[in-house]
């Protein structure tokens, strides 16, 4: 089986979010399990790796030379005047005007290359690789494709006057093909034309059909829903491992080293000892759940615990977090930065991790936490509501704390359960204990994907 993986980022060559960190590991485990798989990415600036190894030429209303190249299963679709930028997608100043042809010279040139390769299957990612679909079908293709939703709030959505960049029939540009609201929309492309559907969890996969978090599309998405997968992503337990972990103060394999972890994140932070511990590693908006943090903030501030907040993001929740540090100056460390080192050193050391988001499509850092014996509190939501479970102290069942409604009082209600179980130092210590034996790995999930497509390849 000969699998093509297209997408905008991928670890260790450009990333922006946890599409990245998808791509660049989910092959990996494809692979190990009998697949061959190739990566393909734009040639962003910067990166430097590879071999040339062909050259397409592409129709864009003019023909545009394009080269591919090669370093080990990953492959580069070269194109400086769209590629060789400072960012992915845009800057500080706002995206790209020119997204629309970036991405879809890049889903043109996978096709181009995959025809003539005589691969089997193209599975897609997001937006960017929304087109791919609708030019197989177009072509007439035996080429089978999967198109993958990580978020169906970026939809990729440019003005009618691009429709000439595609050379395609207007024909598929109705309301039941690529058009939205007068303009086009590749996320919907993607959803329409291809074979199979996917997304990041099962419970994302009923929530993007409802008005409420189908942002426009769930009406289309209920047509497809025969077709509409729902797959958890998985973490790398080679990098999220903290026996081996290199970040950490010390690796470990059980509290007494958990509890040297803390207390060094404390000392690092300047924090006072003595208390609970809550982590935040997150973008920091409020899809992320940072305004019912926020109008909860005092009342948190309250109860017996320390706070320590890792991410960048909107500007004004980083004046009100910036306040609260001075409020609470022992007891609140907000720090402002990407910092992979704090990052790992926040999950190793704190006892709960938050995630009280608005949505979630899969979620990454209630997997990392639980691999970490670090409590998540969440929102269940998404990937949040699949993967954990009111814990019960009496049974010793679930895994973490969670609530349901969108409110502080919820949230501030959530903690104050989590706190109460930290009580009991006996009980909370085998809790944390069991979340580190769950298995979030990649491999379980590469698992489904591998026979997702033998089934679709059978067709």
């Amino acid at each position: 089986m000969k699998v093509a993986f297209a997408a905008s980022e991928a670890v260790p060559y450009a990333k922006t979010g946890g599409l990245a960190d998808v791509i660049g590991t989910l092959p990996q485990h494809l692979i190990a399990q009998g697949i061959e798989v190739a990566v393909f990415l734009p040639r962003y600036k910067g990166i430097t790796s590879g071999s040339r190894i062909s050259t397409l030429s592409i129709r864009m209303g003019d023909v545009k030379k394009v080269a591919v190249y090669k370093d080990r299963n990953f492959y580069f679709v070269d194109y400086p005047a769209f590629y060789d930028r400072d960012g992915l997608y845009g800057t500080l100043q706002g995206d790209y005007p020119d997204n629309c042809a970036r991405f879809t010279l890049f889903c043109k040139a996978v096709c181009a290359f995959c025809e003539k390769n005589n691969f089997d299957l193209i599975h897609c990612h997001d937006w960017q690789t929304g087109l791919i679909p609708l030019l197989l079908r177009d072509q007439h293709s035996s080429c089978k494709n999967v198109f993958t939703i990580h978020n169906l709030g970026y939809q990729g959505r440019f003005p009618r006057e691009n429709l000439d960049l595609f050379g395609l029939s207007g024909s598929y540009f109705t309301p039941d093909g690529i058009e939205y609201y007068g303009d086009i929309n590749l996320l919907k492309s993607g959803i329409v034309y291809s074979d199979i559907l996917t997304t990041v969890s099962e419970n994302y996969a009923d929530e993007i059909q409802t008005p409420e978090l189908g942002f426009g599309l769930d009406g289309i998405l209920r047509t497809r829903r025969d077709r509409l997968v729902g797959i958890i992503n998985g973490i790398d337990y080679k990098e999220w491992d903290p026996a081996y972990d290199p970040h950490l103060y010390e690796p470990f394999t059980d509290q007494s080293g958990k509890h040297k972890n803390k207390r060094h994140l404390l000392h690092m932070c300047g924090l006072r000892e003595g208390m609970p511990v809550i982590g935040m590693v997150s973008r920091i908006a409020s899809q992320k759940g940072f305004d019912i943090l926020m109008k909860g903030f005092d009342d948190i501030m309250e109860q017996n615990v320390v706070l320590v907040i890792l991410g960048l993001g909107d500007e004004a929740y980083h004046r009100k977090l910036m306040k609260y540090e001075k409020l609470f100056p022992r007891r609140v460390s907000v720090q402002l930065k990407f910092d992979n080192e704090l990052a790992h050193r926040i999950y190793a050391g704190s006892d709960f991790f938050l995630m009280p988001s608005l949505y979630e499509p899969c979620g990454l850092g209630q997997l990392i936490s639980l691999r970490y014996g670090t409590v998540p509190i969440v929102r269940f939501t998404g990937g949040l509501k699949d993967t954990i479970t009111e814990y019960d102290p009496e049974t010793g069942q679930g895994n973490g704390f969670g609530f349901t409604e969108y409110t502080s009082k919820e949230l501030i209600a959530a903690i104050h359960r989590a706190l109460r179980a930290y009580e009991d130092e006996q009980k909370f210590a085998l809790l944390s204990e069991k979340c580190m034996t769950l298995n979030y790995s990649w491999a379980e999930s590469a698992k489904k994907y591998k026979k997702l497509y033998e089934t679709l390849l059978k067709k």
